[in-house]
């Protein structure tokens, strides 16, 4: 019903920037919140940062002041700015949106497939 394709990932020395997308496409009615998880090897997938429908971001400690999330709503696109980036943010990446589908009132959530993102030291 509804796909989420990610790209822009990729490996990039520390103190470097990348810049991730993930366009959502299908049966859409509103999306309410977008966010970026990751997933490191051997540890839980974490919420790196989200976005609501009204614009208002939150982010995990560690990527306050280095990552910036923002989305294009006319496109259903949401973006992971991610600069100063260090060892340990390397993790597969993957983009959420809670999403409705119909003018019933009922969200579901969906997940893009991940996009992996190697920092070298």
């Amino acid at each position: 019903q509804v796909q989420l394709v990610e790209s822009g990932g990729g490996l990039v020395q520390a103190g470097g920037s990348l810049r991730l997308s993930c366009a959502a496409s299908g049966s859409i009615f509103s999306i309410n919140s977008m966010a970026w998880y990751r997933q490191a090897p051997g540890k839980q997938r974490e919420l790196v940062a989200r976005i609501t429908s009204g614009g208002s971001t939150s982010y995990a400690d560690s990527v306050k002041g280095r990552f910036t999330i923002s989305r294009d709503s006319a496109k259903n696109t949401v973006y992971l700015q991610m600069n100063s980036l260090k060892p340990e943010d390397t993790a597969v990446y993957y983009c959420n949106e809670i999403v409705q589908l119909s003018q019933v009132p009922v969200q579901r959530s969906f997940w893009g497939q991940g996009t992996q993102v190697t920092v070298s030291s």
